[in-house]
């Protein structure tokens, strides 16, 4: 087994080649614990449902629930049409359950025009800022909150103009030590984005519990945790 296919097999992410008659040609470790959990036939499925359209790689965020198992998004990858491959990353656990808060009481609008006034710096980008003035001061850890906004900035730097949008969610509720929250975004879009400052982006809101959705638009939600 060379190196390289040591890091497959020993990877906490699934990892399935099938054939395109959909039979396994080959798998990882954590694949074949998944396997308890989901049919041969469900993962080629996927495979073949979300492929992209002519040969190559094509990364898809979307949540799915296979057993004890949750994944946040799948590649799927084919060079020809005689295999095609599929690997699963797992969600982490996130837990609003901790005795105590990390974070003190800001005002979050002071924050992103920091972040913004300092990206801005120097880059000939437009900032657009779209804010609703009515989210009060919240319970939040400043700087990995600003450590992740200027990493959502940086999945649009190749742009002329980014809009930064700070809005309440109509009915959104949730849940911490007992307690229900209101939920309010921050929105960030623009054109195009790099999809490899994305990938940092994800890997930092996984590690510091920030809850992120990865669509055309970078939105991050907060509770409204005032005290």
């Amino acid at each position: 087994m060379t190196f390289e296919q040591q890091w497959i097999e020993y990877d906490y992410n699934p990892f399935v080649l099938f054939s395109s008659s959909g039979k396994i040609i080959s798998l990882n470790s954590e694949a074949q614990f998944l396997l308890g959990s989901v049919t041969m036939e469900e993962l080629f499925n996927l495979a073949t449902t979300y492929a992209n359209v002519s040969f190559g790689f094509k990364t898809t965020f979307l949540e799915l629930n296979f057993g004890r198992y949750r994944f946040f998004a799948i590649t799927v990858g084919y060079e020809n049409d005689e295999a095609i491959g599929i690997k699963l990353y797992q969600a982490p656990s996130f837990k609003l359950t901790k005795p105590k808060l990390i974070g003190e009481l800001t005002n979050i609008y002071t924050l992103v025009d920091l972040c913004i006034s300092t990206y801005s710096i120097n880059s000939k980008i437009i900032f657009e800022k779209d804010f609703d003035p009515t989210i009060p001061e919240i319970m939040i850890d400043s700087n990995n909150f600003i450590k992740a906004l200027n990493k959502m900035y940086a999945c649009y730097e190749n742009n002329e103009k980014i809009v930064t949008k700070i809005f309440y969610r109509v009915g959104e509720h949730i849940k911490f030590e007992e307690k229900k929250y209101s939920i309010f975004s921050i929105e960030v879009s623009s054109q195009n984005v790099n999809e490899e400052k994305v990938n940092e982006l994800k890997v930092f809101a996984a590690d510091k519990n920030f809850y992120i959705d990865f669509q055309k638009k970078i939105t991050m939600n907060i509770p409204m945790i005032t005290s």
